[in-house]
């Protein structure tokens, strides 16, 4: 049986390089999916066969569209291992993770003035 895996895209931010066969280009990915990112700060014709390299990690891909700054990459093989899908399943996990609930202190004017006032309603003076 075949684990469906989610296509959805994953917002980040990891610094790549962007290699072809004649240059090395330095760019951001700023979506991931196991499919394919969206890289920005660099460009490269659409069709255009690269690779992204991350931290000693090739992930090859095709250039799908290009735009002045920006340019989406599809991989030939979904992404389930190395230091990018590492990334990816690190991105989910934070948007998936309850933000922990954090009081923040109010000046409610009560208990001589100074922030807080005793909490919870509670007059201290």
């Amino acid at each position: 049986m075949q684990i469906q895996r989610s296509r959805e895209r994953i917002a980040v931010d990891i610094p790549i390089v962007v290699t072809t066969v004649l240059d090395s280009l330095d760019g951001v990915i700023v979506d991931l999916s196991e499919g394919g990112a969206q890289v920005v700060g660099c460009t490269l014709p659409a069709r255009s066969q690269c690779q992204i390299d991350l931290d000693g990690y090739t992930v090859f891909g095709t250039v799908r569209w290009s735009e002045e700054d920006r340019m989406g990459i599809r991989f030939p093989y979904e992404l389930n291992e190395g230091p990018l899908y590492e990334r990816l399943e690190m991105a989910r996990a934070a948007k998936r993770a309850p933000v922990a609930f954090q009081p923040r202190a109010v000046n409610t004017g009560f208990g001589g003035g100074h922030a807080g006032g005793g909490g919870f309603g509670r007059r201290t003076g």
